[in-house]
């Protein structure tokens, strides 16, 4: 394979070839395929696909968020987007970006969920000198599991005081990024929608809560090296150091390695990972009568 190849596999397995996704059934299809996409690129540029790109159907002049909103392909793709979410297809992390946000298809978030999520997830988070929350995220979480889904605005009247909405969304990011909450919906007149997670979706932090680190990380290694169809293991331990410690990212890519779920591949003199192909069994032709 020569670098051209898998540049062109990859435009076409991210819908960057002419062909863009308008329907919600395309932009299912195409979340389901990919398991995982930014909202929009981000620089320095990361290797996966972006939703606004495979709704665009083009890699150029693509908006970054901080300059998606005088962008009406962005205002469009974020409709589509939220549509996804609605109807829990797709689930939205804070992992690289707090205004990028980080979509995962619902068959792949539970191996997700298990990686980065809480084990205890109906517990409520508690405020310290060693705990990850402040004490507003505590106070947000609590009034989010006792009122319900709550936008931002409902959140700073319920909430009082002289909250500042930089203090907010500060707050908000310290219980997304443990998926402790997540966004729900959208409103134009309130902002964006938040509930917790466990409630919004019991099931797929259920199946979470209950895989292994090790299994988890298997499958999203695996979705992963066929989302982006060959890659430099160096390149994909950098994408998953975000998420847990580079040495279990080693260990489970030897471990896929030996139970020859991945292989290598030489792509323009260079060794890649992929997904190993399948071997197609030879059947030889029957031999007719007068033979």
């Amino acid at each position: 394979m020569t670098d051209l190849e898998l540049q062109q596999l990859r435009r076409e397995k991210w819908r960057l070839d002419g062909k863009p996704i308008r329907t919600i059934e395309e932009a299912r299809a195409f979340l389901e395929d990919n398991g995982f996409c930014l909202m929009y690129p981000r620089r320095p540029a990361l290797l996966v696909p972006t939703f606004v790109g495979a709704f665009v159907g083009a890699e150029d002049r693509l908006p970054e968020w901080q300059h998606a909103f005088k962008d009406p392909r962005a205002a469009e793709a974020t409709e589509l987007m939220v549509r996804l979410l609605r109807e829990r297809t797709v689930f939205e992390a804070n992992l690289f970006e707090e205004n990028n946000g980080f979509l995962v298809a619902a068959s792949v978030f539970p191996y997700f969920y298990a990686l980065m999520g809480e084990r205890n997830p109906k517990l409520p988070p508690k405020a310290g000198s060693r705990s990850p929350y402040s004490a507003l995220a505590c106070d947000a979480f609590a009034l989010i599991q006792r009122e319900g889904a709550l936008s931002k605005q409902k959140l700073v009247e319920r909430l009082g005081g002289s909250i500042s909405t930089a203090a907010l969304d500060k707050a908000l990011g310290e219980l997304w990024s443990k998926l402790r909450i997540t966004r729900v919906d959208y409103k134009a007149n309130e902002g964006s929608v938040w509930d917790v997670l466990y409630r919004w979706a019991p099931d797929a932090v259920k199946e979470g809560v209950g895989l292994s680190v090790p299994e988890a990380l298997s499958a999203l290694v695996s979705k992963y090296v066929d989302c982006v169809t060959a890659i430099e293991q160096a390149d994909l331990e950098v994408f998953f150091g975000n998420l847990i410690a580079r040495s279990k990212v080693k260990d489970t890519v030897n471990a896929l390695l030996a139970a020859r779920e991945l292989s290598f591949v030489h792509v323009s003199g260079r060794s890649m990972l992929q997904i190993t192909p399948e071997k197609v069994a030879f059947a030889p032709a029957p031999r007719s009568a007068a033979q």
